[in-house]
C-alpha cells in the first residue's frame, strides 16, 4: 500500500516544479522596448495647458517624471541633451456625472474626471517623430460637499494615470 503513495507523492512533486517553472516562460526580465534600461535618456518639456482648469501643468510634469523614474527604462536628462524629446499640450479636462444622490436625482454624487493631452515624442539621433497621438487620463471622484476640494485631491490620481499611459507608450513602444 506504500508504493501507490509513494508514486502519487514524486508525480506532484513533478507537477509543482512544471507549474512553477511553466509561469515565467513568457516573462522578458529588463525593458520590453528594444533597447536596454537606462540606455536612452529622455528630455520632458512642460505641457501648456489649453484649458480653463488652473495647475495641470504642474501636476503633469511632475507626474511624468515620477512615472520615466518610476520605470526606469529611460534617463532623465535636462538641457537639450535627452535622445528623446517629449512634449504636448493639455487640450481638454472634462466631468462626467455617473451616479446621482438617492434622496436627490439631481446632484451627482461620483464624478469621473478626464484630461486628454496631444503627445509628441521625437528621437533626436533620427529626427523622425515617434510619438504623435492623444492621450487621456481618467479617475474617478467622489462628490462631496466641496467639488473644488475633491477635484483638487483626485488631480494626482488624475496625472498619473495619464503618466502612466504616455510612459507604457513610449516604453513598450505600442505606437
Amino acid at each position: 500500500m506504500n508504493f501507490p503513495l509513494k508514486k502519487l507523492g514524486w508525480l506532484n512533486a513533478w507537477l509543482v516544479i512544471c507549474l512553477l517553472s511553466s509561469g515565467c516562460a513568457g516573462y522578458k526580465l529588463g525593458s520590453t522596448g528594444g533597447f536596454q534600461a537606462g540606455a536612452r535618456s529622455i528630455e520632458i518639456t512642460p505641457f501648456p495647458n489649453q484649458t480653463t482648469e488652473p495647475g495641470l501643468t504642474e501636476a503633469l510634469s511632475f507626474a511624468i517624471r515620477k512615472e520615466i523614474q518610476r520605470d526606469g527604462t529611460l534617463f532623465l536628462e535636462t538641457r537639450d541633451r535627452g535622445d528623446i524629446l517629449l512634449q504636448g499640450t493639455i487640450q481638454t479636462y472634462l466631468r462626467d456625472g455617473i451616479t446621482l444622490q438617492p434622496q436627490d436625482i439631481l446632484t451627482v454624487r461620483d464624478f469621473q474626471v478626464s484630461v486628454e493631452a496631444q503627445v509628441k515624442a521625437l528621437d533626436r539621433n533620427s529626427g523622425e517623430w515617434i510619438l504623435d497621438r492623444k492621450m487621456t487620463g481618467r479617475t474617478l471622484v467622489r462628490g462631496q460637499m466641496d467639488l473644488t476640494e475633491a477635484e483638487r485631491i483626485a488631480l494626482p490620481l488624475l496625472m498619473e494615470d495619464l503618466a502612466r499611459n504616455i510612459t507604457d507608450v513610449l516604453v513598450n513602444g505600442e505606437f
